[in-house]
């Protein structure tokens, strides 16, 4: 992705391993301050998951690929067996850190594959290296060809709507949702967003807002709320989302909210489109309701953080001392409600997903 430091463009990954360092743009700090942040332990890199250091279900699966090529070269010694017991407990760790998004069980049971296969502790530690910088790579060209792919949906002159962030910060680079609109803008079609703020975390109006920003596309940061009003005064022509997790179905997993947004859409007869790679795809779950929906720390809902105006960063209760809230971090959208799914293979119905992709 193009971000502007101290004028000068410069291209970054959201995630990179280099030397045995994950390096991470740290997402917590946007769009107020751009720093990266390194682990060189792969608890700390499970940590990083956890704590929304990085988010973004491609961007955890790489993540969480190169956190187990940094497990394996902490491990001392030659006995394989004792090596797979700990690998095993690695993969555990990273397994226990978000549980919605599907990205990072397939990241990490092909890294279990790649151990199982090996026939010794060095050859293990090649592999988990040379095979996660691969996932990552794969990663990033399957969302740069799910935008050239999708970026056909788009007229010029198209008004979006999209939801939290499923850009390049959800993924190592380009996005889904918003590589479909980076596409759309860089064939020079007159494109604008409505970045929706995406409580309680404001994915969409700290992250989503500052990526358009650093491409120099159109947009307008709304209320969560004021999406109906805007399809219901045909100012929006479609709506482009992204996915932590795709029932075989057709049913999405997405960012709480999600859900609301399809129901107004088909509502007002506008197309909604998911996009997401296959690893995003779990042939496992049949439907929406076996997805496990992640709840998240409450006060994610009664208390909101940002910059005041002195410049610093700051958090504020945003509700009575005395109240508890409820936070449910995704929501799932029926198959109905979606008008396709793009993926790297092209653009399929919800019911097409199955013959496409299962086993």
């Amino acid at each position: 992705m193009r971000v502007k430091i101290h004028g000068k463009v410069k291209n970054f990954r959201t995630v990179w391993y280099e030397n045995g360092t994950v390096n991470l743009i740290d997402q917590r700090k946007l769009p107020y301050k751009f720093e990266i942040y390194r682990t060189r332990d792969f608890r700390d890199t499970a940590s990083a998951i956890g704590n929304m250091i990085v988010r973004g279900a491609p961007a955890i699966g790489a993540t969480a690929a190169f956190g187990m090529a940094q497990a394996a070269f902490r491990f001392k010694g030659n006995d394989m067996e004792k090596f797979k017991e700990y690998m095993k407990n690695a993969a555990d760790l990273f397994r226990k850190t978000r549980p919605t998004a599907h990205d990072l069980f397939y990241a990490i049971n092909l890294m279990d594959e790649i151990i199982e296969e090996s026939n010794s502790v060095g050859e293990a530690k090649y592999l988990l290296k040379k095979k996660s910088q691969e996932y990552a790579d794969k990663s990033a060209e399957m969302c740069k060809r799910i935008g050239k792919i999708g970026e056909k949906l788009i007229s010029n002159n198209d008004r979006i709507l999209t939801h939290c962030n499923a850009g390049a910060l959800g993924c190592v680079d380009y996005g889904t949702a918003l590589s479909v609109i980076r596409f759309a803008r860089y064939n020079n079609k007159d494109i604008f967003v409505f970045v929706d703020e995406t409580r309680p975390r404001c994915q969409g109006s700290k992250l989503t807002a500052w990526e358009l920003e650093q491409e120099g596309i159109r947009y307008r940061i709304i209320a969560d709320n004021a999406a109906g009003y805007y399809m219901q005064n045909s100012e929006i022509d479609l709506v482009i989302v992204g996915a932590d997790r795709i029932a075989i179905n057709g049913d999405i997993a997405n960012k709480i909210g999600t859900y609301e947004k399809a129901v107004l859409a088909k509502e007002n007869s506008i197309p909604f489109y998911v996009a997401a790679p296959e690893s995003t795809i779990d042939i496992s779950c049949k439907s929406g309701v076996d997805i496990e929906i992640e709840y998240r720390d409450e006060d994610e809902v009664l208390y909101i953080s940002g910059m005041n105006e002195s410049g610093k960063f700051t958090k504020v209760r945003i509700s009575p001392f005395e109240s508890k809230a409820r936070n449910p971090a995704f929501d799932v959208t029926p198959a109905k409600y979606i008008t396709g799914i793009i993926t790297e293979r092209g653009i399929y119905k919800p019911e097409e997903i199955k013959g496409e992709y299962s086993l």
